[in-house]
């Protein structure tokens, strides 16, 4: 079998993430974190601390950033964008975003917040940066956006938007869904607001741990209130960065998975990781876009991760996948990735698109029978 879904999960980890979690589990030693000053509680405290330290080295984090820890990158999106942004405000976004930004900004603007959008350009996807300075209005007070398109693969110019977010004093979250873990992600200069992350992907750790690396100064309003274990006398949620976002107990054993993750690719180096995509890359692209009969979507003119969407003639997109699965045994997706406006633009609200993705456990020869079966399905 053959597992070409890794932008939704990955599905093969490293055997440390396994170890990891399992150590915790099963040694009784480890308790609830900031639940206490005993050995059990100090042990899990030590745990989300020294995760914390592993992804502000893998993000180059100043002492301005702090990290909080989440089940996904949905629920750390939905607290940062329900957190910062509030009604009056302007939000500038793009037509590459996943739902799982798209939905909290239509609730927003439902509260009074005003969206614009930067398109894309179609079929190949690219942003429109040329557009950036017309979409901005007296209002607009803040930039959101993914760092890379999962149904392309297109990563965005984050340096330009950086600056243009400089220029114009404007707050900048950023979904790096898509490329913790497979390009660097770098916050050294401190201009980032906020980015969300996911270690399903990627990160190579468990499903269900994700979390949000946020500037210590930035004002949030608490969005899951409850329990912090430390000021049990207060009516109101603490708003000081990182514990404004961590009500409840958090999940140690995940956190211990996903810094096992971390810590191999740190060890590894992501230019390494970036480094395999690329060579991937160079056999997967060529050899299908000289398919008759397939189209190849995305840009290919720049830097892209591990993502790749295409159809064959007017197939369905579903159809298509599920012959990959039963004849080939290839796990791909189908359809339209929880990425609405991208599909637009690319020409696919109907068909919906292919989509294979590839990880560090994805091998060339994997990726040469993707190419022979897509080369077969074609000619039938």
């Amino acid at each position: 079998m053959y597992y070409f879904d890794n932008a939704a999960t990955t599905a093969q980890k490293p055997e440390a993430v396994a170890r990891a979690v399992y150590n915790v589990l099963s040694s009784g030693t480890v308790g609830n974190p900031s639940r206490g000053a005993h050995g059990y509680a100090l042990k899990a405290y030590g745990i989300v601390l020294q995760a914390k330290d592993d992804v502000k080295a893998l993000f180059h984090c100043g002492p301005e950033y702090d990290v909080a820890f989440t089940h996904n990158s949905t629920a750390a999106l939905n607290m940062v964008l329900k957190g910062l942004i509030h009604p009056g405000d302007g939000v500038l976004t793009t037509s590459w975003e996943h739902n799982a930004v798209l939905r909290p900004l239509y609730q927003l603007e439902a509260q009074g917040v005003s969206l614009a959008f930067i398109a894309s350009d179609s079929p190949g996807g690219a942003l429109q940066y040329d557009t950036l300075e017309e979409r901005l209005t007296p209002r607009t007070k803040w930039f959101v956006c993914n760092h890379a398109s999962n149904v392309t693969g297109n990563v965005l110019d984050l340096p330009r938007i950086k600056a243009f977010c400089q220029r114009h004093h404007l707050g900048l979250i950023v979904d790096v869904s898509q490329t913790a873990g497979a390009i660097d992600v770098d916050l050294s200069d401190g201009i980032v607001t906020a980015v969300c992350f996911t270690g399903h992907k990627s990160l190579y750790g468990p499903g269900g741990t994700g979390g949000i690396v946020i500037r210590r100064d930035a004002l949030v309003t608490p969005y899951i209130t409850g329990g912090d274990g430390v000021h049990s006398f207060e009516r109101e949620q603490p708003s000081a960065v990182p514990g404004v976002f961590e009500a409840g107990t958090a999940n140690v054993a995940g956190i211990a998975g996903l810094d096992a993750g971390i810590k191999q690719l740190l060890d590894g180096g992501v230019a390494a990781a970036a480094a395999h995509q690329e060579a991937l890359a160079r056999i997967f692209v060529p050899a299908v876009q000289a398919i008759p009969g397939i189209r190849l979507y995305g840009d290919f003119s720049g830097p892209r991760v591990g993502v790749y969407s295409l159809n064959i003639g007017d197939a369905e997109s579903a159809v298509v996948s599920d012959i990959l699965w039963q004849t080939y045994q290839m796990a791909t997706r189908p359809a339209y990735h929880c990425a609405p406006l991208i599909h637009q633009a690319l020409g696919t609200a109907v068909q919906g698109a292919v989509r294979f993705s590839f990880s560090q456990f994805t091998t060339a020869d994997d990726v040469r029978a993707a190419v022979r079966a897509l080369r077969a399905i074609a000619a039938m």
